[in-house]
């Protein structure tokens, strides 16, 4: 029981962070509905973004599959998409139609360019959402092209974490005035928040526009990832003195080469010297000699590693879920626990119960079964 517990919400399904969206409200203990597209033969998908929800498949093309989304409205806390704008209005299941059937109603909206402005109705990705926010162009080493960090800063951290964010902000702001709004989350929106500090760090004159030269990304020997002898790779943020005198220490460097900590000018050389050293010893032998300690340290895993290190192995940062190693729900509470009640489902796979408990009844619900609206899995 998370959190969250005792809300209903409404999920139309979509890709990316609609889901993740979906994820991390009914990990919290949100009971979230899957609104899903009807298949044939379906099989449970290995789909981590999808875990914890019960699933209904509809068609939003059929008269009865619209009118049932609505019903579900009446009992629901709130809803989201992610389609382009005006895509839910002209299925009639827009903010207005939903909203009308219940106006405490929370609306959520996920889209890249936003609800409104010259380029709404334009395709686009991760990538074109965070170009556009300033934060694609800070990221990559010196003198190269730009690096796309996965599809982490625009589709998760300002996609599906801001509107899950603006979701819980309007549930709350609901119970005082009694009416719901709609949430315009909008990734370049998002991406562009996530890069207020560095907005600050511009205005006080401590970022450059020239990629990997400054503190944070990649410009500072003392900040950064270095390989290890057996190929492998650490990383280190020995920002502040006290720690980076320790690295200087653990490293056996050279105090008085390395002093110049705060130097720009002096950084290539710095890093010059500091990958030399990281050469000379494996992964292994860094982590015995610096891991734990303050210095700032850490290996660099990858996902296939990550689930097995002491620490989170211990934090049970990781959990296997019907044979699916995946994170675990984030972040943790006290008294309210969030927990990982099942994998995803088959779409479809919850129709029935979903509908009754929605107060439909037997014959209302083989109706629409018959009538092609809603779709069973199996």
């Amino acid at each position: 029981m998370g959190p969250l517990a005792g809300y209903r919400i409404i999920e139309l399904a979509g890709i990316g962070p609609g889901p993740f969206c979906g994820m991390m409200l009914s990990d919290m203990g949100a009971e979230v509905i899957r609104v899903e597209r009807p298949v044939k033969n379906g099989r449970r998908p290995r789909d981590v973004l999808a875990r914890n929800r019960k699933s209904l498949a509809v068609d939003l093309k059929h008269p009865d599959g619209v009118e049932t989304v609505l019903r579900l409205c009446e009992g629901a806390d709130a809803l989201f998409e992610g389609f382009r704008p005006g895509v839910t209005e002209r299925l009639g299941i827009g903010p207005e139609d939903c909203m009308g059937r219940n106006p405490k109603l929370v609306y959520g909206r996920m889209t890249g360019w936003g609800q409104d402005g010259p380029m709404a109705q334009a395709a686009g990705h991760d990538i074109n959402y965070i170009g556009l926010s300033g934060a694609l162009h800070a990221i990559g080493r010196a003198g190269e092209r730009p690096v796309p960090p996965l599809n982490l800063v625009g589709d998760f951290g300002g996609g599906g974490m801001l509107l899950a964010y603006g979701l819980v902000c309007g549930l709350l702001e609901a119970q005082r005035s009694g009416k719901g709004q709609v949430v315009d989350a909008a990734m370049v929106d998002g991406a562009a928040s996530l890069m207020a500090m560095f907005f600050a760090f511009a205005a006080q004159g401590a970022f450059k526009p020239e990629r990997g030269t400054n503190l944070l990304d990649g410009g500072a020997h003392f900040y950064d990832t270095y390989e290890t002898a057996d190929g492998e790779h650490i990383c280190i943020g020995s920002i502040e003195p006290q720690f980076y005198a320790l690295l200087v220490e653990k490293a056996d460097l050279d105090p008085e080469q390395f002093a110049p900590q705060m130097d720009p000018s002096k950084w290539p050389e710095l890093k010059a010297a500091l990958t030399e050293v990281f050469k000379s010893k494996t992964q292994a032998e860094w982590c015995k000699i610096m891991e734990g300690t303050d210095v700032c340290f850490a290996p660099v895993l990858s996902i296939f590693d990550a689930p097995k290190h002491p620490h989170n192995v211990a934090r049970k940062t990781f959990v296997d879920v019907e044979g699916l190693v995946q994170p675990a729900p984030a972040p943790r509470f006290s008294r309210t626990e969030p927990g990982i009640r099942s994998g995803a489902r088959i779409p479809g796979e919850d129709s029935e119960d979903v509908l009754r408990s929605f107060d439909f009844s037997d014959a209302e619900i083989a109706a629409l079964v018959t009538g092609g609206a809603v779709t069973k899995a199996g």
